[in-house]
């Protein structure tokens, strides 16, 4: 293991995001922020509380969720198309390198980006709101889970897209809707059968769910349902990264 070029890799990619602090870090901290004010604040004070729950501290899961997602895809898509838009992805692939350690050092460094942001929303959710972690081991394993998968998924998305503006079609497009349709801001109990049946085809419910399960111990499906779907996406991300450097799909073209 060449632990050199993984950390050579990986400070790179930290230190970008250091150098845009204020579009990567700041910017999703502060629209959090409005989320909490507009939703938890103005909305949440006229609505009751969910499952013993108040509304403001039942979005917080939902919120970290979507930002996480939106971030790891964003980071990861970013961080992998620039180099082969500027052509330096050559230099990293004639290196002594092996793909595995080239993967390690763009996710590692997408999803602790994300993980911060995720961490950041949640301290700055206590100055709206109090609440409690039930299940602290739980909560820090679908932080985890969830930002290693989406920045995979982002590593593939940066690897198939042709121009900048194909980075920003997932995240904006099907990313946030789906976290929007998926209990990020309701329980989707408070749906009709048919809705609520729909719903569950939505991959984003079963992260939702299981977070907000690890903080109020409440959720719209199992645990061991929300586990088994982001493991099962994870797998389904990681054979597709092993097909992309075993081909050269998009790499070495």
């Amino acid at each position: 293991m060449n632990f050199n070029s993984i950390s050579a890799i990986y400070r790179f990619e930290v230190a970008r995001a250091w150098r845009t602090i204020g579009q990567t870090i700041a910017a999703p901290v502060v629209s959090t922020c409005l989320y909490f004010i507009v939703f938890g604040s103005a909305i949440g004070s006229r609505m009751g509380s969910i499952e013993g729950v108040s509304y403001a501290a039942f979005i917080i899961p939902g919120l970290v969720m979507m930002s996480l997602l939106t971030q790891s895809i964003s980071n990861a898509s970013f961080g992998i198309f620039f180099p082969r838009f500027s052509g330096t992805i050559f230099e990293v692939l004639s290196a002594p390198i092996s793909y595995f350690e080239i993967l390690l050092g763009y996710v590692g460094a997408a999803a602790s980006k994300s993980l911060v942001v995720g961490l950041l929303i949640l301290i700055t959710a206590r100055l709206f709101v109090d609440y409690n972690i039930q299940h602290p081991f739980w909560m820090i394993t679908f932080l985890i889970l969830t930002a290693v998968t989406f920045s995979l998924f982002g590593f593939i998305l940066g690897i198939v897209a042709n121009g900048f503006d194909q980075l920003q079609v997932v995240p904006l497009m099907v990313i946030t809707p789906l976290a929007f349709l998926g209990g990020t801001f309701y329980s989707i109990d408070m749906l009709p059968p048919f809705w609520q049946t729909v719903t569950l085809f939505n991959p984003v419910v079963y992260l939702v769910s299981g977070f907000r399960w690890s903080f109020y111990g409440i959720a719209d499906v199992s645990i061991l349902t929300s586990i088994s779907m982001i493991s099962l996406f994870l797998i389904g991300c990681v054979l597709t990264v092993w097909r992309i450097f075993a081909t050269g799909y998009r790499l070495k073209d």
